[in-house]
């Protein structure tokens, strides 16, 4: 009987000897595999975070950007030529704001809208295939074109409809930008709601303004514009207490466009404007009319962008 325990021991200490390093070294080299997995998968969880539509690693993504841009800013019923000057100023607005920040990200608040391929399906319908091809050629057709003034992408802003003028870029935002020069753009007293009026009250006006001015009173009641820019937009008012641009009339009282005239009648004051947007650069509906009578997308750019040259992204920024 001790001899059997003896030999059982025997063999339970063989065993000992022979698998518990294995298992030793076995538990150890999976427990450094497994250290040296989980970086690899926090990477590629983190690449998969920032692959958004914000990254733009081709060409060709760049290129499907500035699709969902146009299918977002410009009717998809509009001449082709200009659906192609808005992919141009779309792609050129993107490619400044890369160039100023020194990298290959398009934030997506950067003053032009854009929608996925999903919701133009959503916006369009039974339409999503004639609109989107129509949109694609538009952009493929001036694939990698862009707008430049002293070798630099332009700032190349647009908006819906002019008042009959665009505007300076200096009254807009006060400072000077030799491309963004007031130019005719008369046929956009052709586009829809050209001209188009909204009314306050007393009350209301007060509410709106103490909500920006807390120190706003408008008490006797007094509204004045005290002048014009050349393009006809307002450029100081006086309205109770307060002398105010007319962009900053426009912004506190939600106005299509800060060229309007004011009329009161009784407790109300009426605000009719022209155009819609800020006035500057292109106007979306001058480029429609302009495409409509036989001019090309670089004609109507060349009408509203002064003294820019076309050049390629390629040129200014670098996609890996």
């Amino acid at each position: 009987m001790v001899k059997k325990i003896i030999s059982m021991v025997f063999i339970y200490i063989i065993i000992a000897m022979i698998v518990l390093p294995a298992l030793i070294t076995y538990c150890s080299y999976h427990g450094q595999n497994k250290q040296q997995t989980q970086p690899q998968q926090q990477n590629e969880e983190q690449n998969a975070e920032i692959a958004t539509p914000e990254i733009i690693r081709t060409s060709s993504d760049f290129e499907n950007y500035i699709k969902g841009v146009v299918a977002a800013e410009m009717p998809a019923l509009f001449q082709t030529e200009a659906l192609k000057a808005q992919a141009v100023s779309a792609r050129t607005y993107a490619t400044r704001k890369m160039y100023e920040s020194n990298t290959n990200t398009i934030p997506y608040d950067i003053g032009q809208a854009y929608i996925t391929v999903e919701e133009m399906k959503q916006k369009w319908g039974e339409h999503f295939t004639e609109y989107y091809n129509k949109i694609s050629d538009a952009v493929e057709q001036t694939k990698g074109e862009i707008m430049i003034y002293d070798n630099e992408p332009i700032l190349a802003v647009f908006h819906s409809e002019s008042a009959g003028k665009t505007e300076d870029a200096e009254n807009v935002w006060q400072k000077q930008i030799p491309y963004l020069k007031s130019v005719d753009s008369s046929l956009d007293k052709n586009a829809p709601d050209f001209e188009k009026s909204i009314s306050y009250t007393f009350d209301e006006m007060t509410k709106r303004f103490c909500n920006t001015y807390k120190d706003f009173s408008f008490s006797n009641n007094q509204i004045k514009i005290l002048s014009h820019t050349p393009a006809g937009y307002v450029q100081k008012i006086q309205i109770g207490n307060k002398t105010l641009t007319g962009r900053e009339v426009r912004e506190i009282l939600n106005l299509r466009s800060s060229n309007f005239t004011v009329n009161i009648e009784n407790n109300t004051v009426i605000f009719t404007t022209k155009g819609y947007g800020h006035g500057a650069g292109m106007s979306q509906y001058g480029a429609e009319f302009m495409a409509k009578e036989g001019k090309t997308y670089r004609e109507i750019l060349q009408h509203y962008y002064t003294g820019i040259s076309f050049s390629h992204y390629t040129n200014t920024v670098s996609f890996p």
